[in-house]
């Protein structure tokens, strides 16, 4: 069997990083699926811009994992640190119900799969590096 492959963003502002509640009622990071002949970092920037308005740019891939979604699916989760192009206000699409930034301090509280929280810090890890 072969798992559908899922792109994922940490998109990191001030100390926070962006979620989106889905229709499951959990908060996720923005991304997506891949469109046929897309890159997964060219589907992430395309799924960004999509869900959140957002114009960011990939840094590197910080994460690859499965996630359960229910007893029966199963999906790939590539996880990539990335970088806003510019601030702007969030505008979240109709596949979500809300957005927040979660301060980045209290991420170990927050209903996030395990395998989010090791991306979100190894981003972090890898976004304040670069800065120095």
């Amino acid at each position: 069997m072969r798992l559908p492959i899922s792109v994922k963003g940490v998109v990191i502002r001030r100390g926070r990083v962006l979620v989106l509640r889905n229709e499951r009622d959990e908060w996720e990071l923005p991304g997506g699926w891949l469109d046929d002949g897309e890159t997964p970092e060219e589907a992430l920037v395309r799924e960004i811009r999509e869900e959140t308005g957002l114009s960011a740019s990939v840094t590197s891939l910080v994460d690859a994992w499965v996630y359960r979604v229910t007893p029966k699916e199963k999906v790939l989760i590539l996880q990539y640190a990335c970088r806003l192009r510019r601030a702007r206000a969030v505008t979240i699409s109709h596949e979500h119900t809300e957005h927040t930034w979660l301060r980045l301090e209290v991420l170990n509280g927050e209903p996030l799969p395990e395998g989010y929280l090791r991306g979100i810090r190894r981003a972090v890890w890898l976004l304040t590096k670069d800065k120095r």
